[in-house]
């Protein structure tokens, strides 16, 4: 074979194929990740918190309260500060709001959540650095592909994922933690303010709306990219 031939399909070398699979692994990673990201604002807070039948908290926390505090709650993942910035913190009958337990679980979530974080925008930048080498490089078509196979690979994921959170939540749930914290340290007392403000309820929530932003995500990107191979 030629040195010709060769270069005429550098979208077929082994290569460039391997680099549209690496592609391929990114996109539900940077999907799910996304929605994980979207979800870690007050507006989110706010629409999840008056959404109809959302428990009450029969411990006395208001909408209101519960806005305030886990608004700091979500302030402390997202800022460099220690676990101070949530120990300090008092009721107005001078309480500490976070119990030592429930503090210790806050700086395991939040080590979890930043490097979350940081696999998030890894992932965006590794997609946007084979995009231009793609592009200059010649093998466009197969990053594309690689794309749209990342799209209905995480459609297939996320599916499965949120069979079993609306079938078996409790068992997800358990399972889920297990994976990213030591057991037993995530369990707390239902009259502990971080079972009052994010009831479980809340956290079915998270996962069926991450889920969707990432189903969205991977089914516009297959049929987007299926469309558009087929034009070509």
């Amino acid at each position: 074979m030629s040195t010709e031939s060769v270069s005429a399909r550098p979208a077929g070398s082994v290569l460039y194929q391997a680099a549209a699979w690496v592609v391929t692994l990114l996109v539900p990673v940077a999907l799910v990740l996304t929605g994980v990201r979207l979800m870690m604002n007050g507006t989110f807070l706010r629409i999840e918190y008056n959404m109809p039948g959302f428990p009450a908290d029969p411990y006395g926390f208001s909408t209101e309260d519960r806005l305030y505090w886990s608004q700091i709650a979500l302030d402390y993942l997202l800022n460099d500060e220690g676990i101070d910035f949530l120990g300090d913190l008092r009721f107005e009958n001078g309480e500490p709001v976070y119990n030592e337990r429930e503090l210790r679980h806050m700086v395991d979530v939040k080590v979890t959540v930043q490097a979350a974080l940081r696999v998030w925008i890894a992932s965006l930048a590794l997609l946007l650095l084979l995009g231009l080498w793609a592009r200059l490089g010649g093998w466009w078509p197969a990053f594309l592909h690689g794309l749209g196979r990342g799209g209905w690979l995480t459609v297939l994921m996320i599916a499965f994922i949120l069979l079993f959170v609306l079938l078996a939540f409790g068992v997800f749930f358990v399972a889920f933690h297990n994976v990213f914290f030591a057991p037993g340290t995530w369990t707390f007392l239902w009259s502990d303010t971080l079972i009052r403000l994010f009831p479980e309820r809340f956290w079915r929530d998270i996962f069926i709306y991450v889920g969707l932003i990432a189903l969205i995500g991977g089914l516009a990107l297959g049929f987007g990219l299926r469309r558009r191979s087929s034009a070509a």
